[in-house]
């Protein structure tokens, strides 16, 4: 397994997820083909059939060049001519069957790769995948699987009959005459030169372009996804010209796949010469000296011939086959990339935590990037049952905590205690809505079963109508089976986080972690999410990262973080009256909120990171926000910071 280090943002270093070696990738193709022995003999043995009885048609055909040299009978000419017409229904018949297995077995174990590829993508830490870059992840999903998918349902069918069209052929013309053979065997130094040349070549080549595909994929994405900063600063032609230069690598790395690919079919047409004139004056000879008949001399030819197809396919096909090498072991590399560690213990989670637990944290550190702190022996106990938002300015560590006590991260050191089991063990324990909601593509119905795939249609409405979101549900134009997400019906930021909040309602997890669950709504929709996120979070140990500090003040607890520290905390009236951090943040976040500070002020363009914690580890992400967000101003996160 080997990892490859490529320039990121600003000179740092990024570290892409691994490539598997070509014996890794050859012992999991084994392992993925070896629950299928029968349909891989099944398969094969048709193909091996088809090619066999296809080899019937040169001797055939030489049998007829006798039959007219020698001025026989034209009868004598019936029974060769049925026999070609029975041969070719015979391997068609044979090489569809053949084709169509040997495609089932590939798809097959195409399809269970992919499993194991998702599976463990959704399973990697988080910090390895920010470590990566998102462009590179993003590429392995969609250019490598689509290049190894096209490999198994074209090369590999193909390449399995010309490999059998070609043994088979020349084994045939050993029984015609041996000296045919040697003839034929004078173009297997030039074809396996160049088959070695051009896999010599080749393999490093397509590495890199995969690794160049993928900076061109992720300096896309961090340039998009910081538009609106980008232009605020004039930055486009800096921007633009970074992003011509990773184009620009990967095109002159296709170019240079281009070129290797046509010298690659030169050298082929000298083979497939060389070849040909020497069978063809081993027939001259032969055919003089009495050793062989026009007939043999010419279904020698015909053989010879034949393999041009077969030869030159499997030779271009390592094309194909070395392209989706490449990306077979990119995702190989991500499939034995180590997961979290486990315990074995979450079967018993159930039975071993009765109602809410408390999550205690004991001298708690963490970082992204060495030398660089977000988190500095943070300690805290959440009673259970208790409310307990975490306030602070941008980078004071407020998401790194959350995400902590989500399982998201493990801690460099310190100790996170929930309910007797570490975050990592505890899965089914802890709930996470963040502010970012994903809705699922396909029926609302379904996006809130993944919570709880057996969920009845009454439970969902009741879990909808906790969050105050039946009432717009049902008015969809086919209620809970309307097509929601990509493609379907669009639900606005606050819609998208009610339905967040449900899915929570419905997997019922006794510990629940909002990460500014409610920030995206405006104004208008501020009041009715935090009143779903109270009614969401009633019977649970509830950390709270407030964005809003109304949302602080319903608390039970009130955490105020600072670099990294927790510098004050309890209750919102206590934190007020002893005049401290907590009490400015209030200050100013009221003062905003007056109807002076509400008239909008100029867009002030600031850049920070998402999440801001994670600046030393991550992409930047850009944008331009004014001062007064439109859902009032903040005490936290990004937006207008006291």
């Amino acid at each position: 397994m080997s990892e490859t280090t490529e320039p990121g943002p600003s000179g740092s270093a990024r570290t892409l997820l691994p490539t598997a070696t070509p014996a890794r990738t050859r012992a999991v193709v084994r392992e993925l083909l070896r629950p299928y022995r029968a349909l891989t003999v099944t398969g094969f043995g048709t193909m091996v059939l088809a090619t066999a009885v296809g080899l019937l048609t040169q001797p055939l055909l030489g049998h007829v060049v006798d039959v007219v040299f020698e001025h026989r009978s034209p009868d004598a000419l019936t029974w060769p001519v049925l026999a070609l017409a029975g041969v070719a229904a015979v391997q068609g018949v044979t090489t569809a069957v053949g084709m169509s297995l040997v495609s089932r077995l590939g798809e097959t174990a195409l399809a269970r790769l992919r499993e194991r590829f998702v599976d463990r993508a959704l399973s990697l830490p988080l910090e390895r995948l920010e470590r990566a870059g998102s462009g590179d992840l993003s590429s392995r999903v969609t250019r490598d699987v689509s290049r190894v998918a096209d490999a198994v349902r074209g090369a590999l069918p193909e390449l399995a009959r010309s490999a059998l069209s070609i043994v088979l052929t020349l084994g045939a013309l050993a029984l015609l005459d041996w000296r045919f053979l040697l003839a034929a065997l004078v173009a297997v130094p030039v074809q396996a030169h160049t088959a070695r040349w051009y896999v010599r070549n080749a393999v490093p080549l397509y590495a890199k372009e995969r690794i160049a595909a993928g900076a061109q994929q992720q300096q896309l994405l961090d340039t998009i996804g910081g538009a609106r900063t980008v232009r605020a600063y004039r930055l486009q032609d800096g921007h633009t010209r970074r992003v011509t230069e990773r184009s620009r690598t990967a095109v002159e790395l296709t170019m240079r796949g281009v070129r290797l690919v046509l010298r690659f079919y030169s050298r082929l047409h000298i083979a497939e010469y060389v070849g040909l004139t020497a069978v063809l004056v081993t027939g001259f000879v032969l055919v003089r000296s009495g050793s062989a008949s026009i007939g043999t001399a010419t279904a020698a030819a015909l053989y010879f011939h034949s393999l041009f197809g077969p030869v030159n396919t499997a030779l271009v096909l390592l094309d194909d086959a070395q392209s989706a090498t490449a990306g077979l072991a990119r995702l190989v590399g991500v499939v034995d990339e180590p997961g979290p560690a486990r315990s074995g213990r979450t079967d018993d989670l159930p039975a071993a935590v009765s109602g809410a637990p408390a999550v205690t944290l004991a001298g708690v550190s963490h970082s992204y990037a060495p030398g660089r702190p977000v988190l500095r022996e943070v300690d805290l106990e959440v009673r259970p049952k208790e409310r307990v938002a975490l306030v602070g300015t941008t980078g004071a560590g407020k998401t790194t905590l959350a995400k902590l006590v989500a399982g998201l991260h493990r801690p460099e050191a310190g100790r996170i205690d929930i309910g007797g089991f570490a975050p990592d063990e505890s899965g089914r324990l802890v709930g996470l809505v963040t502010q970012e909601v994903h809705v699922f593509a396909g029926p609302l119905a379904d996006d809130l079963r993944l919570a709880r795939p057996d969920a009845s249609d009454e439970e969902l409405r009741e879990a909808l109508a906790a969050v105050g979101a039946l009432g717009w549900a049902e008015q969809l134009p086919d209620g809970l089976d309307t097509v929601v997400g990509d493609g379907g019906h669009r639900l606005t930021a606050d819609r998208a986080q009610q339905l967040a909040l449900a899915r929570l309602l419905l997997a019922d997890p006794p510990v629940a972690v909002l990460d500014e669950a409610t920030a995206e709504a405006g104004s208008s929709g501020a009041r009715l999410l935090d009143e779903a996120a109270e009614r969401a979070l009633r019977g649970r140990t509830a950390l709270i990262v407030a964005h809003r500090l109304s949302q602080a003040a319903a608390a039970d607890r009130v955490v105020v973080l600072d670099g990294g520290r927790v510098v004050e905390q309890g209750p919102h009236d206590e934190l007020l009256a002893a005049g401290g951090r907590y009490a400015a943040l209030w200050q100013a976040w009221s003062d905003n909120r007056s109807p002076a500070a509400g008239r909008r002020k100029p867009a002030v363009p600031t850049e920070h990171a998402v999440p801001t914690e994670h600046a030393g580890a991550t992409q930047p992400v850009e944008s331009a926000r004014s001062l007064d967000p439109p859902a009032g101003p903040a005490a936290d996160g990004s937006r207008a910071v006291p």
